[in-house]
C-alpha cells in the first residue's frame, strides 16, 4: 500500500490471529435455510425448527431429502481438497464443521480470513453442483450461501466431545423431523390418519426419544 496521508485508516483494523497450540472447528451454517428460533425443552424441538424457507422454496423432500445431503457432502468433499489443513469434516442438515489442526499456519491463524474463505468455497461449491443433485430443477435467487465462525478446542478430548455434540444434535432433530413429518403423511398401510402439522406439533409436545421411537414402530 502507497504511503499516504490517509493511511492512518489502517490503525482500525484488528488483528484477529487465532491464539496457537489449539485445534481450530470452521462451523459454517446456511443463511435462510431454516429459522433460528427453535426451541428445545427437555428431549423435543418446537416445528419452528421445520419451517424453512430455503427448502420450502426448492421443494425439499421431508423429512430428509437424498439430493439435498449428498449436494452438501460433495460440497464439503471439495472443500476438504482445497483446504489441505483440514483432518476432519462433519455435516448434518444445512451446516458443515471443518476441523483445521492444531499446528494449522494458514491464513496467519486469522479467524475472518478462515471463515470467510471456508464458507464462501462451499457457497459456491453448493450453487455450482447444484445442477448435478437437482436435475431439472432451477436454483431460485436469492441463491444460498453459508456464514462461518471460528471456535477453538485446546485439547483433543474437547474436540471429540464438540463432535460428539453435534452427532447428538443430529440425532435429536432427525428423530423428531422423521416422526413429526410421518405423522403429518400419515400412514395407509396401519390406517394411520394424516396429522395436520399443528396436531403432530401438539401431539409431541413434551415427548422424549423413547416416545418418539415408539411411535415410529407402531
Amino acid at each position: 500500500m502507497a504511503n499516504s496521508e490517509f493511511e492512518y485508516v489502517r490503525k482500525f483494523e484488528e488483528w484477529d490471529a487465532l491464539a496457537p497450540s489449539n485445534w481450530i472447528v470452521v462451523r459454517i451454517d446456511g443463511r435462510g435455510f431454516s429459522n433460528s428460533d427453535c426451541t428445545y425443552g427437555s428431549d423435543t424441538l418446537t416445528s419452528s425448527s421445520l419451517t424453512t424457507r430455503f427448502s420450502k422454496r426448492q421443494n425439499f423432500a421431508k423429512p430428509n431429502d437424498r439430493r439435498a445431503i449428498d449436494l452438501m457432502n460433495a460440497a464439503a468433499i471439495e472443500v476438504v481438497k482445497q483446504f489441505t489443513d483440514i483432518v476432519i469434516a462433519y455435516g448434518q442438515s444445512d451446516e458443515y464443521s471443518f476441523v483445521l489442526h492444531e499446528d494449522c499456519q494458514l491464513f496467519e491463524r486469522r479467524a475472518a480470513k478462515l471463515a470467510t474463505s471456508i464458507s464462501t468455497a462451499f457457497s459456491v461449491e453448493y450453487c455450482m453442483q447444484w445442477g448435478k443433485y437437482f436435475e431439472g430443477q432451477a436454483l431460485e435467487r436469492p441463491f444460498p450461501t453459508f456464514d462461518g465462525r471460528c471456535v477453538l478446542y485446546p485439547k483433543k478430548s474437547i474436540l471429540r466431545d464438540y463432535l460428539s455434540w453435534r452427532q447428538a444434535d443430529c440425532h435429536v432433530n432427525n428423530l423428531y423431523n422423521t416422526t413429526f413429518w410421518n405423522m403429518v403423511k400419515g400412514n395407509p398401510d396401519t390406517d394411520t390418519p394424516a396429522m395436520t402439522t399443528t396436531e403432530a406439533e401438539l401431539a409431541l409436545k413434551g415427548t422424549f426419544s423413547a416416545d418418539k421411537n415408539e411411535i415410529l414402530f407402531k
